[in-house]
């Protein structure tokens, strides 16, 4: 036993280290567990998210993933669709969102809007988001502060696994 565990504790500590620092400042996988990014996302999704945000460009209709501006759901991440950078004026009216006063095609959202919001403009190092599922999505167009500091970002997410590719029927193993 004593050979052994000289023989492969470096290497496990090693690999141990390394799969921390990976998960912590590189990638990880989450799952999702609300509807909110219907139909892009499903509930209970996996997605893999990118942590290098410094290295990465982010574009409107990037999926991420951030902690809210919402103190009740402190501690809690969120995934949505970035809707505006710092210094886009956005705004929703009948049911379509309008970005720097130009109409913004989405093909991607479950339905048009059913509510009016803005004109507001993002502060600069802050961004706006909004979930696919518009209608049904706890998201800036509802919280007190409809933006997400600069600092509260995680990661990009890079891939969506759907829980019906893993668990085969849309079941969940136990």
């Amino acid at each position: 036993m004593k050979r052994f565990l000289k023989t492969w504790m470096p290497s496990l500590v090693i690999a141990l280290v390394c799969s921390l620092l990976i998960r912590t400042y590189v990638v990880e996988a989450m799952v999702v567990p609300t509807g909110s990014m219907i139909p892009t996302i499903q509930i209970k999704d996996r997605v893999v998210v990118e942590k290098l945000l410094p290295m990465t460009n982010l574009r409107h209709g990037d999926k991420i993933v951030f902690y809210p501006p919402v103190e009740e759901e402190a501690g809690k991440r969120y995934v949505k669709r970035l809707i505006g950078l710092p210094g886009d004026t956005i705004q929703i009216k009948e049911g379509v969102l309008y970005r720097n006063e130009e109409r913004v095609e989405e093909p991607y959202i479950k339905e048009p809007m059913s509510y009016d919001f803005g004109p507001i403009q993002v502060p600069d190092k802050q961004y706006f988001f909004l979930g696919d599922n518009r209608n049904q999505s706890y998201d800036a167009h509802l919280w007190a502060t409809p933006f997400v500091d600069e600092e509260d970002l995680i990661g990009k997410v890079i891939l969506t696994l759907p829980t019906h590719l893993i668990f085969g029927n849309g079941e969940e193993s136990r």
